[in-house]
């Protein structure tokens, strides 16, 4: 993606560990507009930019009348017209500069394609911010929520992230965020485990992502193996040779985007993100890969809270908390420099958890 890329906007109406898994993993047991105006890419980067300088520290002001005041109806998603080339899960980009267009040929698959980065959060601010939410009675809100939320908002300004590569072309959600969880009943060695779709939209806030969440596993719960456990059992019950041909003839299928949307739908491969959590495990993070059958771009893993100490410039020791996560990317999607802007985005909310109390005024919407 080079800055001349241009966008659109739609304005919205109006070293311990910690093993306890509450504040880090979700289990099944735990959860009961068009525009007249189009900037370039490198405004949208620009814009990004004064966003995190101008938004204020996490100490500082975080209830604001905005956390009092009713949020107004949020906008659906603009419906384009679909388009030869164009797939059930993701429009075609059209307008990418020659390297970007070349570089899905030359880096043929997402595992020979992939970076990944790593940071720490800090979790002075987020810490605070999960007791007050649980004090207002939403027990359920944990580090899970906030991360999927703030990747939300990331993806509210800097759609390319939501990006995908199949048949050697880059497709975009356009507003339809699909995030892959891992779930277990229990948190135990023999209670099965299975993953579930998540569907958020770039206007999501924390609140909306618990709900939504728990709405997913309460259904999970209430009936066990769920549609895409079930598909599985199906293929399970074939002998070896005919499962490997039918998977071949999905793998097929996917390069020409020709899966049924409904299959689309339940596949855990299928989505935005794949995130697991390593801290509900009690073990630190890790770097997991990306899958090549499906065209999931991004996988987020992060560890247990563990505690570090630092020496302060008056010269006292503080103890804090902190958690580690990893990103695994797939570098065709979007530039270096997009990534680099996406992550120092990320990093700023998950300092401020607050900003994610209410929608984004507008989303930008990726090129054409």
């Amino acid at each position: 993606m080079n800055n001349n890329d241009t966008v659109q906007q739609f304005t919205h109406p109006g070293a311990q560990q910690d093993t306890g898994a509450s504040d880090n993993g979700v289990t099944a047991d735990e959860q009961t507009p068009s525009s007249k105006n189009t900037p370039s890419h490198a405004e949208t980067l620009e814009n990004v930019q004064a966003d995190l300088q101008a938004q204020p520290d996490a100490q500082t002001n975080h209830e604001s009348d905005a956390d009092h005041a009713e949020q107004p109806a949020r906008p659906a998603p603009k419906k384009r017209k679909r388009r030869w080339g164009d797939r059930s899960d993701g429009r075609r980009i059209r307008t990418n500069p020659p390297m970007a267009r070349v570089s899905p040929y030359i880096m043929k698959t997402r595992l020979t394609s992939c970076n990944m980065f790593e940071d720490v959060i800090d979790m002075t601010s987020i810490d605070k911010y999960i007791k007050e939410k649980r004090m207002q009675g939403n027990k359920n809100i944990s580090l899970m929520h906030v991360l999927l939320a703030a990747y939300a908002r990331v993806v509210s300004q800097m759609p390319a992230i939501n990006r995908f590569i199949a048949h050697q072309e880059v497709y975009t959600r356009d507003g339809d965020i699909w995030i892959s969880l891992v779930i277990k009943k229990e948190m135990t060695l023999e209670s099965p485990d299975t993953v579930v779709k998540i569907h958020l939209t770039p206007w999501v806030t924390v609140d909306d992502v618990a709900k939504e969440i728990t709405r997913v596993v309460e259904e999970y719960r209430n009936a066990p193996g769920g549609d895409f456990d079930d598909t599985a059992a199906i293929l399970n019950k074939f002998p070896g040779l005919f499962l490997r041909f039918a998977v071949g003839f999905l793998r097929f299928l996917d390069y020409f985007g020709k899966i049924p949307k409904k299959l689309i739908n339940l596949s855990p491969f299928h989505g935005s993100l794949f995130i697991t959590s390593m801290g509900s495990l009690g073990i630190p993070t890790i770097f997991h890969h990306l899958y090549d059958f499906g065209n999931i771009p991004i996988f987020l893993s992060f560890g247990a809270k563990e505690h570090k100490y630092e020496l302060t410039p008056e010269g006292r020791v503080e103890r804090k908390s902190i958690v580690k996560y990893t990103i695994v990317m797939d570098e065709r999607i979007c530039d270096g420099f997009y990534y680099a802007a996406a992550l120092k985005y990320l990093r700023r909310l998950l300092k401020n958890p607050w900003l994610l109390d209410s929608p984004p005024e507008t989303v930008v919407e990726d090129i054409d």
